[in-house]
C-alpha cells in the first residue's frame, strides 16, 4: 500500500448490484499506531511483561449498489486522512484483507447487533447527503498480534481488545454471517404465569427477568392481576418494574423508615420529603415574595430565578453501573442523558455548561489483587474521561467544573456524576401535556442498547454483571443529540408543543408513563423508528437507546413540527396520543399488548417500613503517635506537604481537565485552571449564560467521602459547606446559592447502612435551614456494591458513603469574580475561619496511617456571617485572591495559591490560634499533635486564605471584627513557600518543587 492510495483488487464487479465493500485503514509508515499503544499500555496496567508486537487498523463495511471506483472515491473523500493513513478497499471476504498478514494472530472487533454504531451512522449520513447510493455502514477495529503467551492472549481477548458487554471478537478469516445485523421480529404476545405462583416462583420471575422487584412488590402485582382475573403480559410486568425501580421511584429515600440513634427513634413516612424537601419548602415560605426558587423536585431539573428574561436550571445525574462495565459508553451517555434532562425541563432549556465528578479506585491498583469481573481502574478512568470528553465537546457545551476522588472501595463500582446547567425563558418554564395531544418521539432511533437499564441500575454488581447485563449499556451519538437539541429549541420558541421530557431510564415506559400520569396514554409501539427490525414490542417500550425525546404535540401543530424536523434531518414520528381515561394502553400491530391504570403504576407500589440505625463511632487512634518526630517540625511539615501534594485526591487533575473544552459558547469567565501559567486549581467556575450580559452563574461542588467512615452527618455537612464556600470564594452571593444532592450508597437493606443515609439527609435538612440554602433537585444511586467469589467464598465490596453536593451561585457582574492565584508582591495574606484539631478522615491522617479522630464539623451561624462579610469585601474590590481550605488544610491551600500565581509567600503561624472541639474523648485532641501541625494540616471547615492589598487591610480587619481572622504574612517574589513559627523556619520549598510534586501523579 502507498500513502493515501487505494489498492485495487485483481477483479472488480461493474454490474451495479448490491455489493459489500471492506475499507481498511492503517497508520502510514512512520506514523504512530495509537490503538496499538493503547493495547500495550493496558497490558502494563495489568502488570503483563510479555514482549509482543501489536499492529492495528480500523475500517468500514459499506453496503450498496456501488462499483469499486465509487467505493474508492467515497473512501478518499470521507473516510481517509491521506497525510497520515494508508488504505485498502476490497470485497468483504477477500483474502487480500482477511488473512494473518504475517502475524501469529489477527482479530476483528465488532459492535454486537442492535448496539448503536455512532461512527457508522455519521458516515452513512455523510455518504447519503453526498448523494451516494449507500444503504448500510458498519465499523470495525482490527489487531495483528505476535509474541503473546496463551495466558496473555486470553487476557487480551477478555479484558483489553473488546468489551464483552457491547462488542464481539472474531478471528480471521471473517465469516460473512457475522455481519448480519439481526432478523425481523416474529410477533407473539407473551404472558407471564403469575396468578398461581408461590413466593419462590415470584422471586424467580423477578430475578430471571432482571426486574429487581422484591417479594412484597411481586405479591402486590400478583394481587392486582388476580383482581382482574388474568395473567399479566410481559410488557405490563416490565412497565411496573421500570416505574417502581429504585432508579425511577427513589423508593428508599422517599420511603417509610424507622430510624434509631443514641437520641431515640424517629419515624419517617417519606424521608426525602421530611428532610431535604421540607427544608426547601420552609425556606420558600420564609422568603415569601422574595422567593427565588421557581421549580424544585418536580421536573427533570431544578429551576431558579436569574434575570428579567431567563431562569437557570441545574441537574446532576449518576451513571455508575453502565460505566463500570463499559466505561466509555456509560460515561458518554451519562453526560448525554443529563443534557437531555435540561432539555426536558419546562418546555426546554438551552444547555450552557457541564460539570462532572468521578470516583475511581487508584489507577496503579495491582492487577493481581483485583476481583474477577472488574475492569482495571486505569482503563475505567481513561474510558470514563474520554466518554464525557467526547460527548460534551461534540455537543458544543463547555465543561467548566468537576472533581476526581480515589478510594480502593470504588474498584467494582466507579461513580460517574454528570451535571448540566441550562438557560430557560421565563414563559417556557412549565409544561402541561393535554388529552388529545399527540405523543411524538423525536431524535435517535430505538435499539437494543439500554434494555433493563433502570432495573439494572437498582441492583448490585457482581462478577457476572459484565456478561449478564451488557444490554443495559446505552451507546450515545453526540451528533444526533446536537441536531435534536437545535431543532427542539427552535420548536420551543415557535410553541409547537405543550410538554417534553427526555427518554432516559426506562425509555418510553418512563417518559410516556410520567407525562401521561394525570391523563392517560395510548401508544402504538410499532410506529417507533427502529435501528433494526429484531426488537420485540417489549424491547421497544423499555429500551434506553439514546438521543430521544418525547413531546406532547397539539394535533394542529404537528404539521409544522414535522416540517421543521424534516428540514433539519431530525426524525420525528407520532407514536400515540394522550387520553383522558387515566389508563396506559400499549398496542403493537393493531393488538393491545398491555393495559394498566396509571394509578397503579404511580401509586400502587406497596409501602415498606425499613429499619435504620446509627451508632456513634468511638474516636480512637490506632498505632503509635510517638513514631512522629514532632520536635523536628521542619521535616514533618515539608515531608507531609510534599506527600499531600502527591496524594491522588489532592494532586492536579490537569491531565483530565485539559481534554475538555472550557471556552465554547464564549461565556466562560473563571475556568477549571487559573493563574499565571493557567494551572492553578480554581475553587469554582464562573460562566456568563448570556454573552450580552455581565450577570454570571457560579458552579462548584463539595464531597468528603472519607469523613463518612466516621460520621455520615458531618460528612454531609462538610460537603455542603465546601460547595458553598467554593462558590463564595469566587464571588457568589451567599444569599442566592442553590444546591443539589447526589447520594451514592451501598446496600441499604442493612440497618446501619440505611442509618448512615438517613443521618446524612438530616444533615442536609439542618444545613439548608441554617445557611438559607435551598435544595432544588437531586438523585440517588443505591446498592453500589460489588459481589464476587474468591477461594470458594462470596465477598462484597461496598463503596464509601458518598454524597456529592453541587452548588449553583450567582454574581451580579462577572467583573467582580475572584480567582485563587496570588497576584502581587507585597500584598498581605490572611486566614479567615477557625482552626480546630479535626483530623478524622483527613488526608494528613491518611498519609500517616492515623485512624479515628474528630471529623470536621460546621459552625453554621459563624460560617454564614463570615461568608456574608467576605462577599461584601469581594463585591467592593477589597480581595485580590481567595482560596478555600479543604483537603490538606492550610499548607496545601498556600502551596496551591503559590503554584497558580508563580509567586512566593512568607507566613508566620504564631497568630493562628487552635480552638478546642466538643470531643473530649478524642485522643487526638489531648495534646498528642502539636499546634503547628494542627495549624498547617487540619481540615476544619469554613476557612479561606485571602490576599489583600496593603491599603485595604484596615477595611478587611474591620469587616471581620468578632469573627476569626488571622494575619499570616505577605506575598513575595522569590517563588518560595516559607512558613515560620516562633522565629523558626519550619517549611521552605520552591514553588517549582511543589508544582512538580503536585502535577506528577496524574501527569499521564
Amino acid at each position: 500500500m502507498s500513502s493515501g492510495q487505494i489498492d485495487t483488487p485483481a477483479s472488480t464487479n461493474t454490474s451495479g448490484a448490491q455489493n459489500l465493500w471492506q475499507v481498511e485503514i492503517q497508520p502510514d509508515a512512520g506514523q504512530c499506531d495509537h490503538r496499538a499503544k493503547e493495547v500495550l499500555s493496558a497490558l502494563e496496567d495489568l502488570q503483563r511483561t510479555d514482549e509482543l508486537t501489536v499492529r492495528s487498523a480500523h475500517g468500514y463495511f459499506i453496503e450498496g449498489p456501488l462499483e469499486l471506483e465509487k467505493a474508492e472515491t467515497i473512501t478518499r473523500q470521507l473516510l481517509l486522512d491521506s497525510v497520515t493513513e494508508k488504505v485498502a478497499v476490497d470485497r468483504v471476504g477477500s483474502s487480500n484483507l482477511n488473512d494473518l498478514d504475517g502475524a501469529e494472530h489477527c482479530f476483528y472487533v465488532l459492535l454486537k447487533p442492535g448496539v448503536t454504531d455512532a461512527v457508522a451512522l455519521t458516515a452513512l449520513r455523510a455518504m447519503q447527503t453526498a448523494g451516494e447510493a449507500v444503504t448500510g455502514v458498519r465499523t470495525y477495529r482490527k489487531y495483528w498480534i505476535s509474541g503473546a503467551t496463551s495466558a496473555t492472549l486470553d487476557l487480551l481477548q477478555r479484558r483489553i481488545l473488546a468489551n464483552a458487554s457491547i462488542e464481539e471478537i472474531v478471528s480471521v478469516p471473517l465469516n460473512l454471517k457475522t455481519l448480519k445485523s439481526g432478523s425481523p421480529y416474529d410477533f407473539a404476545l407473551q404472558t407471564i404465569s403469575l396468578l398461581d405462583a408461590d413466593d419462590d416462583a415470584l422471586m424467580k420471575i423477578s430475578r430471571e427477568g432482571g426486574l429487581s422487584l422484591n417479594l412484597v412488590e411481586m405479591q402486590t402485582i400478583q394481587q392486582h392481576f388476580r383482581d382482574r382475573e388474568r395473567e399479566p403480559t410481559d410488557i405490563e410486568l416490565e412497565t411496573v418494574a421500570q416505574t417502581w425501580s429504585e432508579h425511577c421511584s427513589h423508593k428508599t429515600l422517599a420511603g417509610r423508615i424507622k430510624y434509631t440513634d443514641e437520641k431515640g427513634t424517629v419515624k419517617f413516612d417519606n424521608m426525602l420529603k421530611e428532610t431535604i424537601f421540607a427544608a426547601t419548602m420552609q425556606l420558600r415560605e420564609k422568603w415569601g415574595e422574595k422567593d427565588w426558587c421557581i421549580s424544585v423536585f418536580k421536573d427533570n431539573a431544578g429551576i431558579v430565578k436569574f434575570d428579567d428574561l431567563f431562569h437557570v436550571c441545574f441537574k446532576v445525574e449518576t451513571h455508575n453501573r453502565p460505566s463500570a462495565i463499559e466505561p466509555y459508553g456509560g460515561a458518554n451517555t451519562g453526560i448525554g442523558g443529563v443534557i437531555r434532562d435540561t432539555l426536558g425541563t419546562g418546555l426546554g432549556a438551552k444547555p450552557i455548561c457541564n460539570t462532572d465528578v468521578f470516583c475511581f479506585a487508584p489507577p496503579d491498583t495491582d492487577a493481581a489483587s483485583m476481583p474477577e469481573g472488574v475492569l482495571h481502574p486505569a482503563r475505567v478512568m481513561r474510558g470514563v474521561v474520554s466518554g464525557v470528553r467526547d460527548y460534551g465537546n461534540r455537543m458544543g457545551i463547555p465543561t467548566v467544573n468537576g472533581a476526581v476522588y480515589f478510594d480502593d472501595r470504588y474498584i467494582g463500582n466507579p461513580l460517574v456524576f454528570c451535571g448540566n446547567v441550562g438557560l430557560i425563558p421565563h414563559n417556557r418554564s412549565f409544561k402541561e401535556p393535554k388529552p388529545g395531544d399527540l405523543i411524538v418521539a423525536m431524535g435517535g432511533r430505538t435499539g437494543r442498547d439500554g434494555i433493563h437499564g433502570a432495573t439494572f441500575s437498582s441492583a448490585e454488581l457482581t462478577d457476572k454483571s459484565e456478561k449478564l447485563d451488557g444490554g443495559a449499556v446505552q451507546i450515545g451519538n453526540a451528533i444526533t443529540e446536537k441536531m435534536l437539541m437545535d431543532v427542539m429549541l427552535e420548536a420551543r420558541d415557535r410553541q409547537l408543543y405543550s410538554a417534553v421530557t427526555d427518554c432516559g431510564a426506562g425509555g418510553f415506559s418512563s417518559a410516556v408513563g410520567e407525562m401521561g400520569e394525570e391523563t392517560g396514554a395510548i401508544v402504538e409501539l410499532d410506529k417507533a423508528p427502529l435501528k433494526y427490525d429484531g426488537l420485540s414490542y417489549t424491547e421497544i417500550w423499555i429500551s434506553e437507546a439514546q438521543e430521544r425525546m418525547v413531546l406532547s404535540v397539539p394535533e394542529d401543530k404537528w404539521p409544522a413540527l414535522k416540517e421543521l424536523c424534516e428540514g433539519e434531518s431530525v426524525e420525528a414520528v407520532v407514536i400515540g396520543k394522550f387520553t383522558d381515561d387515566q389508563q396506559l394502553t400499549l398496542r403493537y400491530r393493531g393488538e393491545t399488548v398491555g393495559q394498566m391504570p396509571m394509578s397503579f403504576l404511580h401509586d400502587g407500589r406497596p409501602p415498606v417500613v425499613r429499619q435504620a440505625t446509627y451508632q456513634p463511632a468511638e474516636y480512637q487512634v490506632l498505632g503509635s503517635l510517638e513514631r512522629f518526630e514532632w520536635n523536628s517540625a521542619d521535616k514533618l511539615a515539608s515531608g507531609s506537604l510534599l506527600a499531600l501534594l502527591g496524594e491522588l485526591n489532592i494532586a492536579s487533575k490537569h491531565w483530565i481537565i485539559r481534554q475538555y473544552d472550557h471556552e465554547v459558547q464564549g461565556g466562560s469567565v473563571i475556568k477549571p485552571l487559573v493563574g499565571a501559567a493557567g494551572d492553578g486549581p480554581s475553587d469554582a467556575a464562573v460562566v456568563r449564560p448570556r454573552i450580552d450580559s455581565q450577570r454570571a452563574i457560579v458552579i462548584s461542588n463539595g464531597m468528603a467521602p472519607t469523613f463518612g467512615d466516621l460520621d455520615a452527618y458531618h460528612m454531609a455537612a462538610s460537603g455542603i459547606d465546601e460547595a458553598i464556600r467554593n462558590c463564595v470564594a469566587t464571588g457568589a452571593d451567599p444569599e442566592q446559592i442553590a444546591v443539589l444532592d447526589n447520594f451514592c450508597w451501598g446496600y441499604t437493606d442493612r440497618p446501619e447502612t440505611l442509618g448512615a443515609l438517613v443521618r446524612s439527609a438530616m444533615a442536609c435538612r439542618d444545613l439548608a435551614l441554617a445557611m438559607d440554602v435551598p435544595f432544588i433537585s437531586g438523585k440517588d444511586s443505591l446498592h453500589n456494591e460489588f459481589s464476587y467469589m474468591t477461594a470458594g467464598q462470596r465477598k462484597t465490596i461496598s463503596i464509601p458513603h458518598t454524597l456529592l453536593i453541587s452548588a449553583l451561585g450567582q454574581i451580579d457582574s462577572a467583573e467582580l469574580a475572584v480567582t485563587m492565584d496570588l497576584k502581587t508582591t507585597g500584598n498581605v495574606l490572611y486566614q479567615i475561619g477557625a482552626t480546630r484539631c479535626e483530623f478524622g478522615g483527613s488526608h494528613f491522617a491518611k498519609i500517616h496511617s492515623i485512624s479515628g479522630g474528630q471529623v470536621p464539623t460546621v459552625d453554621c451561624l459563624r460560617a454564614k456571617k463570615l461568608y456574608g462579610q467576605l462577599h461584601q469585601l469581594i463585591k467592593n474590590g477589597k480581595i485580590a485572591a481567595c482560596h478555600d481550605q479543604a483537603e490538606g488544610g492550610l499548607a496545601v491551600s498556600l502551596a496551591e495559591m503559590a503554584i497558580a500565581g508563580r509567586l512566593g509567600l512568607d507566613v508566620q503561624l504564631d497568630g493562628v490560634p487552635v480552638e478546642t472541639t466538643a470531643a473530649p474523648t478524642d485522643s487526638l485532641e489531648r495534646g498528642q499533635i502539636p499546634a503547628v501541625v494542627i495549624r498547617l494540616f487540619s481540615e476544619s471547615n469554613s476557612r479561606f486564605v485571602i490576599e489583600v492589598a496593603p491599603g485595604d487591610t484596615a477595611a478587611v480587619e474591620s469587616a471581620f471584627a468578632g469573627l476569626p481572622i488571622y494575619r499570616l504574612g505577605t506575598v513575595t517574589k522569590d517563588q518560595r513557600v516559607v512558613v515560620s513559627q516562633s522565629g523558626v523556619r519550619i517549611l521552605d520549598q520552591s514553588v517549582n518543587t511543589l508544582r512538580d510534586r503536585w502535577q506528577s501523579p496524574l501527569d499521564l
